[in-house]
């Protein structure tokens, strides 16, 4: 039975974090990538194997995980990335784990279920920042109101983005919002949901996003009003104005192709990444209008990403380890796999109001 570990995008900004702390951990990951030389290059340096392969089909990609247990895939946009490594990792009977955050990518992925039980397989996304945190601040909440139909849900993480999440924010330039109503994704305006939250500090103007807890958390609850927002000033306030407007030029392939051509590389610094905190707020209520809220205040984004998903990856792991059957198979959620507390940790505090 294989038991081995491999990071694919093992060179990006969030997958070399992830790499060098799997590393310190004791893991012996298989790094992988598409472009052998800078793969080489970082794994000489960690003492690991390297394996460059690209995600051309679902066989290419199964041929290269004959011997590997879990996949923890770092390389997006998932959205163009994503099947051809889900496909193999079906095929080789691998676990799949990923970083991403994004809608359609989860909800593509919540429909294998089926098929990734049938291959005895667990199919893990968004074990990063998006959607850790909020996922288990939304079961933590849900087990407290067991009844709540509605959850809302806020983010305050200020710092610089990784050349990866700036390339995916670009790809979702001129299309709409989206929230979760009666169980369904629904559309929805730019600016249309706002809100004020009080994350600790006092209270901020919040503008309803497309995250990936409506996926993830309609799942990890069964709540089917969902409602992510994300705290903005009035400068990105404006710029999601102007957004709503010239969208049809922004979603445009021309201007695409500029945006993205335009993205420095990397992403914060050391200093930056030990600097920086992370605040999310969620709130659940039922009709009746008895509410729980929380609050949850953690590291900065990419370096709770780093622990969060070397943490899942060591768990999926271990149980696949023992063989004993404790690893629920299909596609999970962190909150509903790992439960509430799998996000607590050193610097990390929960705080119930209400």
């Amino acid at each position: 039975m294989s038991e081995r570990l491999m990071i694919y995008g093992a060179y990006g900004y969030s997958g070399e974090l992830i790499a060098r702390e799997a590393v310190a951990r004791g893991l012996e990951p298989i790094l992988a990538g598409r472009r052998p030389e800078p793969l080489d290059a970082l794994a000489h340096e960690l003492g690991c194997e390297s394996r460059p392969f690209q995600l051309d089909t679902g066989p290419i990609v199964e041929r290269r995980l004959e011997d590997v247990a879990v996949v923890l895939h770092c390389a997006g946009p998932f959205s163009t990335t994503f099947r051809p490594m889900v496909e193999g990792c079906l095929a080789a009977r691998t676990h799949y784990l990923d970083i991403t955050g994004e809608i359609d990518v989860l909800e593509s992925l919540a429909r294998r279920d089926a098929a990734a039980r049938e291959a005895g397989v667990v199919l893990l996304p968004a074990v990063g920042f998006d959607v850790v945190p909020t996922d288990c601040l939304a079961v933590f909440l849900a087990e407290q109101l067991p009844d709540a139909d509605r959850l809302e849900i806020a983010i305050q993480a200020l710092g610089r983005l990784s050349r990866g999440t700036t390339r995916t924010m670009i790809e979702n330039l001129g299309r709409p919002g989206r929230v979760r109503r009666g169980g369904a994704l629904v559309d929805a305006a730019l600016l249309e949901h706002t809100r004020r939250v009080d994350f600790g500090d006092g209270e901020r103007d919040c503008v309803a996003i497309p995250w990936g807890d409506l996926a993830t958390a309609y799942r990890s609850t069964g709540i089917g009003d969902i409602t992510v927002y994300a705290a903005m000033s009035g400068r990105q306030r404006f710029g999601l104005r102007l957004a709503s407007w010239f969208g049809w030029l922004l979603g445009s392939r021309p201007v695409q192709a500029f945006l993205k051509s335009r993205v420095d590389p990397g992403g914060p610094s050391e200093q930056q990444r030990s600097a920086g905190r992370s605040t999310v707020w969620a709130r659940v209520e039922r009709q009746d209008g008895e509410a729980r809220e929380a609050l949850l205040t953690g590291p900065e984004g990419y370096a709770w990403t780093t622990r969060l998903a070397v943490d899942a990856a060591e768990r999926v792991l271990a149980a696949h380890r023992a063989g004993d059957g404790s690893l629920a198979t299909g596609f999970q959620t962190p909150g509903k796999l790992f439960g509430a507390d799998f996000v607590l940790g050193e610097g990390v505090e929960r705080r119930g109001r209400g």
